[in-house]
C-alpha cells in the first residue's frame, strides 16, 4: 500500500509540474501557436505525426492489453503452449508494410513542406533582406532600398520576405518559431528561406545552434507591421541624415564621444558606411539592450562600461578606449535619441 501511495504522489507531483510548466515561456516565441505561413506549415506536420504516433501507441496497447487478458497463464495450463506464429509470412508482410506506409505517409508531407518553404522562384517579385548572422547579433540589409538595420527585422504582413542569410564567423541558425521553420546560417555559402507574417505582431527569434558562450542570448525580434506603416518605415529610414545634430545638449556630448571614442570604426548610422558591428540607425526605437536587456538608459550604460559581464565573448569588449560612467551616460542619450521613424514596436502591437 505504501509503495502504491508514493506513485500516486510522484504521478501526481509529476502531472502538476507538467502543467506548470505550460505557462513558462514568452509570447510570439513558441511554434505550438503558429501566426506565419511557414510555421503553420510546420505546426500541421506536427499535427500529423504526433496523430500518427498517438494512433500506434493505442493500437499497440490494445493488442498489448489483450495479449495479456487472453493469453495470461490459467490454472490447470502451466503445461500450455500457445500457438506458435514465426515465420508467418503474411504477419510479417503486415507489420512490415505497415510502418513503411506510415513512414511515407509522414515522409512525403514532410518534404513538399521543405522545398515549399525553400522555392525562391519568386523571390524577384518580393521584399529580399540580406541576412547577416555575428556572434552574437544579427544584420540585415534591404536590398535596393538603401536601409540597413541590426536585431530588429521589419516587415509587411501579408508578405512574403525572402531572407538571404550567410554568417560571418561561425554557424549560426535564424528561426522565428511563431511565423517561420528555422535555417541554417553558414559562414561558406547564402541559404535562402521566406516568412510572411499572418498579422501584426513582435516576434521573438532565436539563433537555433550553438554558436559560442553567448549563444543562448542572441536573440532577434521580426516586427510585423501593415504593408501602409511599412512604406511609411522605409521612407523614414531612408531619410536619415547620419550628420544631423541632437538637440539636447548632453545628446550632443554623447555624439561627439561617441566618434572620438572611434565607435564610428565599428557602428553605423544610417545605409553607409559599411560596419562590423551592429547598425545603430534606429536604435531608440528597439525593444531591447544588447538583445536581451529592457531599453532602459541604465542598462545601455551598463553594456557600455561592461559588455564582457553581459555577452561574454562579444567583439565589443576592448574594441574602444576605457570611458567615465559620465561619458557613458552621454552616449546612451545620444543613442536612445536616434528614433527615425514613428513606425516602432509599439506600432505592431508589443
Amino acid at each position: 500500500m505504501k509503495g502504491w501511495m508514493g506513485k500516486t504522489k510522484a504521478l501526481l507531483l509529476f502531472t502538476m509540474l507538467t502543467l506548470f510548466l505550460t505557462a513558462c515561456g514568452k509570447e510570439n516565441l513558441t511554434a505550438l501557436a503558429p501566426k506565419g505561413y511557414g510555421a503553420e506549415s510546420s505546426m500541421n506536420l506536427i499535427i500529423l505525426t504526433t496523430l500518427i504516433m498517438v494512433g500506434v501507441f493505442v493500437v499497440v496497447m490494445i493488442i498489448y492489453v489483450i495479449a495479456l487478458v487472453r493469453f495470461r497463464r490459467k490454472k490447470g495450463q502451466e503445461d500450455y503452449i500457445p500457438k506458435q506464429v514465426e515465420g508467418n509470412h503474411t504477419l510479417e508482410t503486415v507489420w512490415t508494410i505497415i510502418p513503411i506506409v506510415l513512414v511515407l505517409i509522414m515522409g512525403v508531407p514532410t518534404v513538399i513542406a521543405t522545398f515549399d518553404l525553400a522555392d525562391t522562384s519568386n523571390a524577384s517579385e518580393h521584399l529580399n533582406v540580406e541576412v547577416t548572422g555575428n556572434q552574437y547579433w544579427w544584420h540585415f540589409n534591404y536590398d535596393g532600398e538603401e536601409i540597413v538595420t541590426s536585431q530588429d527585422l521589419y516587415i509587411p504582413t501579408g508578405e512574403r520576405v525572402y531572407l538571404n542569410m550567410m554568417s560571418s564567423d561561425v554557424i549560426h541558425s535564424f528561426w522565428v518559431p511563431t511565423i517561420s521553420g528555422k535555417m541554417d546560417v553558414n559562414p561558406e555559402n547564402v541559404n535562402t528561406m521566406y516568412i510572411e507574417a499572418y498579422e501584426e505582431g513582435v516576434y521573438w527569434g532565436k539563433c537555433a545552434e550553438l554558436c559560442g558562450p553567448s549563444h543562448s542570448l542572441m536573440d532577434f525580434k521580426v516586427i510585423a507591421v501593415s504593408p501602409e506603416e511599412f512604406d511609411q518605415w522605409v521612407s523614414d529610414m531612408q531619410a536619415v541624415d547620419p550628420e544631423e545634430e541632437p538637440q539636447d545638449t548632453v545628446a550632443q556630448e554623447g555624439k561627439e564621444l561617441f566618434e572620438a571614442n572611434n565607435c564610428m570604426a565599428c557602428h553605423a548610422i544610417g545605409s553607409s558606411p559599411a560596419a562590423i558591428g551592429p547598425n545603430l540607425t534606429n536604435f531608440g526605437d528597439r525593444t531591447t539592450v544588447a538583445g536581451i536587456l529592457e531599453p532602459t538608459k541604465e542598462n545601455l550604460v551598463d553594456w557600455i562600461m561592461d559588455p564582457e559581464s553581459i555577452k561574454p565573448g562579444n567583439k565589443m569588449t576592448g574594441a574602444y578606449p576605457s570611458i567615465s560612467e559620465e561619458e557613458a551616460n552621454s552616449i546612451a542619450e545620444y543613442l536612445l535619441q536616434l528614433k527615425p521613424s514613428e513606425i516602432t514596436p509599439e506600432s505592431a502591437g508589443n
